[in-house]
C-alpha cells in the first residue's frame, strides 16, 4: 500500500509538471504569435481604412480586426493605451500594408491631415453653400450632399418633430472647420456637422428654450434671422431683443434677410414686389417666425436667441458707418433711416407694424 501511495504521488507530481508545461509552451507560444503580428502583419494588398471623427481605440481595433488586418485587438488596445496614442486618433483614411507593425499602424493613426480635406464653413452660410464648399474642395460627397439633407437619416434630439418643409437641415449645419476624410459619403459629411451642432446645443440650452416657450427649431429660426442681419458681437442679443418685442406684440418680424434668402440671392435692396413673395418664409408677408431657419448659425447667434437683451426698440436700420441704430417708435426709425440716406419704399410698410404694436 505504501509504495502504492508513493507512485500515486509520483504520478500526480509528474501531471501537475506536465500541466504546467503545457501551460507555460502555449503561453509561450500565444505571446511569439500575438509578438509575430504585432510586429509586422500578414494581408495581401494594401487595405484603405477611415477613422470617423471621435472614434477611439476600442472602435478601431474591432475595425482593423472586421478587415482582417489585425488578429488581436485586445494586443492592440493595449499598446495604444501603454504608447500613449489613446484619444490621439486622427479622423480620415489610413491605408495598411503587409509588414506594417501594429506601432506603424497607430503612428498613421495619429498623424494629422493625412487624407483629409479642411472645408471652412463660415457663420450664416445656407445648405446650398455648404455644398458649394465641399465641391470647391474637391469632396466627392458633394455631389449628394443636398439629398442627404434629411432628417429621418439621422439620429439626434433636436431634429424631433421639424416640420415639413423645403429646408429640412437648415439651421443644423453647424458652421465650423471641419477635416473631412475624402472617403466620406455625403450622409457622412452631414451627419459630422449635425454631431457638432449636438455637442453645441448643451442640456441648458433645451431648459432655456422651453423656458422661453420656444422649440429647439424656433430658437434656431430666430438665431439665423440675426446672424444675418448683423455680424457684430455687440449688436447680436439687441436685434434678438427688437425680434421678440415684435413676435410679443404681433408686429411682423419683417427682417430683409427672410426675402434674401427666398430671391436665393443677398440683394442689396428689395422692392415691393420682393417683399410681396408668397412664401412661408417672407416675414413682410406672414406674421411670426418663419417656417424654418434661413440659414447656419453660429454658437454666438444661437446664444443670443436664447438670451436676448432686454430693449424696449422695435426698429433697427444700418447707419453711415455700418453699426445699427435702434429706435423705439416708427417716426424715431424714420428720421434715422432719413438721416443715414436709407431707402425707404419697402420700409414704409413699417407703419403696419407701428399700428400693431398700438393695438
Amino acid at each position: 500500500m505504501g509504495i502504492r501511495v508513493k507512485e500515486t504521488g509520483f504520478a500526480a507530481w509528474k501531471i501537475f509538471v506536465i500541466v504546467i508545461a503545457v501551460i507555460i509552451l502555449a503561453g509561450a507560444v500565444g505571446f511569439g504569435v500575438i509578438l509575430s503580428d504585432s510586429n509586422g502583419i500578414s494581408i495581401g494588398n494594401d487595405i484603405t481604412v477611415t477613422v470617423a471623427e471621435g472614434e477611439g481605440a476600442s472602435v478601431v481595433a474591432d475595425n482593423l480586426k472586421e478587415n482582417g488586418i489585425i488578429k488581436y485587438p485586445v494586443a492592440f488596445r493595449i499598446l495604444s493605451k501603454l504608447g500613449g496614442y489613446d484619444n490621439k486618433y486622427q479622423p480620415g483614411a489610413i491605408t495598411i500594408r503587409s509588414g506594417m507593425s501594429y506601432e506603424d499602424i497607430l503612428q498613421q493613426l495619429i498623424t494629422v491631415d493625412r487624407d483629409t480635406v479642411t472645408v471652412v464653413i463660415p457663420e450664416g452660410y445656407e445648405a446650398r453653400q455648404i455644398q458649394q464648399a465641399l465641391s470647391d474642395a474637391g469632396l466627392p460627397g458633394a455631389d449628394g450632399f443636398m439629398e442627404a439633407l434629411d432628417p429621418s437619416l439621422y439620429d439626434y434630439r433636436f431634429l424631433e418633430n421639424i416640420p415639413d418643409r423645403s429646408g429640412k437641415l437648415e439651421g443644423y449645419l453647424f458652421p465650423a472647420t471641419y477635416k473631412i476624410p475624402e472617403t466620406y459619403t455625403a450622409q457622412e459629411i452631414v451627419n459630422l456637422m449635425l454631431k457638432s451642432f449636438d455637442e453645441t446645443f448643451m442640456q441648458g440650452y433645451y431648459d432655456r428654450a422651453a423656458e422661453l416657450g420656444m422649440s429647439v427649431d424656433q430658437i434656431i429660426t430666430l438665431a439665423s434671422i440675426v446672424e444675418r442681419e448683423t455680424d457684430e458681437d455687440t449688436e447680436r442679443a439687441k436685434v434678438a431683443g427688437v425680434f421678440y418685442n415684435r413676435l410679443k406684440s404681433g408686429m411682423k418680424l419683417q427682417s430683409c434677410a427672410t426675402v434674401q434668402y427666398i430671391l436665393g440671392e443677398r440683394k442689396p435692396v428689395l422692392s415691393i414686389s420682393d417683399t410681396q413673395i408668397d412664401s412661408p418664409y417672407n416675414t413682410y408677408v406672414h406674421a411670426g417666425l418663419p417656417i424654418g431657419p434661413i440659414c447656419n448659425p453660429g454658437a454666438a447667434c444661437i446664444e443670443a436667441a436664447l438670451y436676448p437683451e432686454d430693449t424696449d426698440a422695435y426698429y433697427f436700420c444700418l447707419s453711415k458707418s455700418g453699426e445699427h441704430i435702434f429706435s423705439t417708435t416708427y417716426d424715431d426709425h424714420v428720421k434715422a433711416m432719413e438721416s443715414n440716406d436709407l431707402n425707404m419704399s419697402v420700409d414704409a410698410s413699417a407703419m403696419e407694424n407701428e399700428d400693431s404694436k398700438k393695438q
